[in-house]
């Protein structure tokens, strides 16, 4: 089971977030920015008790019906980055709120709000994975993985990697090339 906390988006806050499901004796699994997953199902006691404890300090511990709705959200993106052919060429905003049947600045509200980026860094974000997968399998190149994945332009792909990776496309690729030949050495 997946939680969704509102604010909670520094260090800070995962380590409050971590000492109180200590001092209430649940268990969890991992807990990131604005998520916490764990094992068992909450009773409807325990969860108003963490809700209660967490708003204590600022944070706001999610309905079932919002983190469900999270959760589809970045299903959709990694569905239509990941999963499908090519990328619809409509606009994303239109595409998640068409997928999920609601309002666009309602999904992106509460997705930012819990995760602490927007919708489009997310898909951005998944975008690039998907750009270092189709560079490493090598089986296209720059210019035909730019319109598979909805890019305007060679450069604007090539700008996004930079600003993600902190490299581009071609050094990438070639530290890939290097370490294939550094294995076949060895």
């Amino acid at each position: 089971m997946v939680l969704y906390i509102k604010y909670m988006v520094t260090l800070r806050c995962k380590m409050l977030v971590k000492e109180e499901f200590k001092r209430l004796g649940l268990d969890y699994i991992v807990v990131d920015f604005g998520t916490v997953k764990i094992l068992e199902e909450l009773t409807p006691n325990k969860f108003q008790t963490l809700k209660d404890n967490l708003a204590y300090f600022g944070l706001v511990l999610l309905d079932e019906k919002k983190s469900i709705l999270i959760d589809k959200i970045k299903n959709v993106i990694v569905e239509m980055v990941h999963y499908s052919d090519e990328i619809p060429k409509v606009n994303y905003s239109d595409y998640i709120s068409q997928k999920l049947q609601n309002d666009y600045n309602y999904l992106s509200s509460i997705f930012s709000e819990v995760k602490g980026i927007t919708i489009q860094q997310f898909i951005i974000s998944h975008k690039i994975d998907r750009v270092k997968e189709l560079l490493l399998y090598g089986e296209q190149n720059l210019t035909e993985i730019s319109f598979r994945l909805n890019f305007s332009s060679v450069a604007h792909l090539s700008n996004q990697f930079k600003k993600t990776t902190g490299l581009s496309p071609k050094f990438f690729k070639q530290l890939k090339q290097k370490r294939n030949q550094n294995l076949d050495n060895n």
